[in-house]
């Protein structure tokens, strides 16, 4: 790996007991938290990078433990020893690891700069760190600079501080909100039905070129249960470049199907809907989703002169109503994907903004 190139991990299995093949870890948060960052130090050792090089990590914590959710970041910090990664934190319906709690990725590179911050209360934690010219922000809350909580009860007012917070921390970093790439959105089920006004804000902060972006329902979003939806966005200093190729259906919307910025292509995460009648299609084929999917997502990449095996990144979230099949749509990635694949972690959410999708991909490209 050339000096400056980023490196992508996905501790995919998870926590495993080498004493018991294929099986998880058994125990606390904790044990498994401890148990994957050691995973995730043999995986980095073998690409010649360690702790110090990784700019962030992605927590998957399954519903069940965010109640304990606090209780790792003694573990964080002993892994990070004084280093300061941006962390993402990812509440998901559950693992399709049987028993697991936590699943852990991350991206390292040789050279960053973390964004300074007062995080005293958070060791191994940075509110945004710089690699490659690609900006990785923490996951942002709705959280004023007292700490206190802004608009309990009210997703549009939570949504704005949110974006507020995303706002400081780019002036920061001698950016703005122009310069984002991504946005990953959760968002609690109770807040459906009035989500759509986060639109509003959406367009009040971002552009001119809108960010590529996912958004998916889930259970709970932070180990606050006041919290109706959390965020994670992704900028980068170069500009922002609108990836389409032909889909009217965008010019409606506050995100782009791909944003290009250096040699890194963000897209947003699809559903098997047709972009010409924006119907779901595929209803109850989870694997016929998938293909469908992956197809769509390479006719974007293409645009930006990419394919699939520029593909170093995808994160796959499944429904209640898919997982059952879920396994079967290994055989699909297999087949468009190309070698060297990327790097893969499914989870299970709570459910997707349209009822008829069983699967959302995420992917990101470098190339």
């Amino acid at each position: 790996m050339a000096d400056g190139q980023t490196f992508v991990a996905s501790i995919s299995a998870i926590a495993l007991d080498p004493a018991k093949t294929n099986q998880t870890v058994e125990g606390t948060l904790v044990e498994q938290a401890q148990a994957a960052y050691k995973r995730t130090a043999d995986l980095l050792e073998r690409a010649e990078l360690g702790p110090e090089n990784v700019v962030r990590v992605v927590e998957y914590i399954a519903t069940d433990a965010i109640g304990q959710y606090n209780s790792i970041e003694a573990t964080r910090a002993a892994f990070f020893g004084g280093h300061s990664p941006a962390v993402n934190t990812v509440v998901v319906h559950r693992l399709f690891q049987p028993g697991a709690l936590i699943e852990i990725e991350v991206v390292a590179s040789r050279n960053s700069d973390a964004v300074e911050a007062d995080t005293s209360d958070k060791p191994a934690f940075a509110a945004a760190r710089i690699a490659d010219g690609t900006v990785y922000i923490s996951t942002v809350g709705p959280y004023d600079e007292n700490g206190e909580l802004v608009g309990e009860g009210d997703v549009e007012a939570q949504t704005r501080q949110i974006f507020h917070n995303a706002e400081s921390i780019l002036v920061a970093c001698g950016l703005s909100m122009a310069n984002v790439v991504n946005t990953l959105e959760m968002v609690r089920p109770e807040a459906r039905s009035s989500y759509k006004y986060t639109g509003r804000v959406r367009k009040e902060y971002l552009g001119p070129v809108y960010p590529a972006a996912a958004g998916l329902l889930q259970d709970r979003v932070s180990p606050d249960d006041r919290v109706l939806l959390s965020y994670d966005f992704t900028a980068s200093i170069h500009d922002p470049v609108e990836i389409n190729p032909g889909l009217e259906r965008y010019a409606k919307l506050t995100y782009s199907p791909g944003v290009k910025a250096g040699n890194s292509l963000f897209l947003s995460g699809q559903a098997a809907m047709d972009p010409i009648t924006e119907q779901p299609v595929h209803i109850g084929d989870i694997v016929a989703q998938t293909e469908y999917v992956y197809r769509n997502l390479i006719m974007v990449a293409e645009a930006a002169g990419l394919g699939p095996e520029h593909f170093v990144r995808v994160v796959e979230f499944v429904t209640p109503n898919g997982s059952p099949r879920y396994r079967h749509t290994a055989a699909v990635r297999k087949k468009i994907l190309r070698e060297p694949y990327p790097a893969t972690t499914g989870v299970l959410c709570h459910g997707l903004l349209r009822r008829e999708f069983e699967i959302e991909i995420v992917p990101m490209a470098i190339g």
